[in-house]
């Protein structure tokens, strides 16, 4: 397995649980609230992570580069409204049927990569693809 794997193999898990603590805290949280506590958590924790790293510096953020920073914006935009979404989804709906629905974002993100950066897809991904999307609308409408 290589390094990369390893990486998203933990990121999977990781995801799992992230799930399973955000049910149980939106039980009794607005959805809206609870994406505002993780996100002050990821940022508070990152922080601290890069600091004792010396990787946050005022002039490293002042070197970096204009568009790679905007894309990185609207990604945390993205990912803010994917958060309150998947929170406002776990509050009123079963958790697993929730993170299969969920991981169609896989389906979409293999279809973008494909149609907008012009990655390919072989037989066994496009397989794999479809597999996946018949599977978690199988777990999302069970």
């Amino acid at each position: 397995m290589q390094s990369w794997q390893l990486w998203a193999a933990a990121a999977a898990l990781f995801a799992a649980i992230t799930a399973l603590l955000t049910k149980l805290g939106v039980q009794t949280i607005d959805a809206g609230m609870a994406t505002l506590v993780r996100t002050l958590v990821v940022a508070i924790a990152l922080a601290l992570v890069l600091v004792s790293r010396g990787q946050l510096a005022w002039s490293t953020l002042q070197q970096l580069p204009g568009n790679g920073v905007l894309a990185l914006a609207l990604s945390g935009l993205a990912t803010g409204l994917s958060w309150f979404c998947y929170n406002r989804a776990l509050q009123i709906g079963p958790v697993a049927a929730v993170a299969a629905l969920d991981k169609l974002s896989v389906v979409l993100v293999a279809l973008l990569a494909w149609l907008v950066l012009g990655e390919p897809l072989g037989l066994k991904a496009w397989i794999g693809v479809v597999t996946m999307a018949i599977g978690a609308t199988l777990v999302a409408w069970a």
